[in-house]
């Protein structure tokens, strides 16, 4: 009975339907805006070709979402990082070294007060060539402690000069009595000059009343140093 009723138009108009539906039932399954999260796409499944340029912004990423594994060689230069972004508490220790720092990248100005102390500073890092000529005129270097003595005698008058090594002047120094003192006073204590230098430091004392006269000496000492 149905092979008798089955004609070229109603295989056409059943396709026709067919065709109308199948569109029909595509439209109904699009997918809405943010339907597809996180966990609806594979691993690796969004590569770089599927992502528009600037799609990706930093209010799109979690925090700690992004590590240094995860940054090529270079990716992050200085025109990619906002003023102040980088702070202390981000930065590992030690993670800064000379080799990470070009030249000349960290003036007086980025030093904060205090900040660079003693215990920071490697063993011979401060030569002439990082002082300004005026403070390296005042420094004094190669330090020495020179002394010198008198016998240890009565007599009344004595006079002791320590001299500095050949190069050095005196840049402090001073006297000391030894021995009987009853009556032994210093009378002078002043640099030893030899023409525009002082070369070491010279002592004077005396012992004063009638006698018999005690066993004392002088001492003289000089501290040297390059000028």
């Amino acid at each position: 009975m149905l092979k008798r009723h089955l004609t070229v138009a109603n295989v056409l108009s059943c396709t026709a339907l067919f065709v109308a539906l199948g569109g029909a039932a595509y439209a109904a399954v699009k997918i809405p805006p943010n339907a597809v999260k996180a966990r609806n796409i594979a691993n690796q499944a969004v590569t770089n070709p599927k992502i528009k340029r600037e799609a990706v912004t930093s209010g799109k990423i979690r925090n700690g979402g992004v590590n240094a594994v995860d940054l090529g060689a270079g990716q992050v230069t200085n025109e990619k990082l906002a003023t102040g972004a980088v702070t202390s508490k981000k930065i590992a220790k030690k993670a800064v070294s000379p080799r990470t720092l070009a030249s000349n990248a960290v003036g007086t100005d980025a030093i904060a007060a205090e900040a660079v102390t003693t215990a920071k500073i490697g063993k011979e890092a401060i030569d002439a060539s990082k002082i300004s000529t005026p403070l390296w005129a005042q420094l004094v270097r190669n330090v020495t402690y020179v002394n010198t003595s008198t016998v240890t005698n009565d007599e009344q008058n004595k006079t002791a000069t320590a001299e500095c090594p050949k190069g050095k002047e005196a840049i402090a120094g001073g006297v000391r009595l030894e021995g009987e003192l009853k009556e032994v006073a210093v009378t002078g204590s002043y640099p030893f000059a030899s023409g525009n230098s002082r070369t070491g430091w010279t002592g004077i004392a005396h012992e004063s009343g009638s006698g018999p006269y005690g066993d004392w000496s002088i001492v003289a000492f000089a501290v040297c140093a390059e000028l």
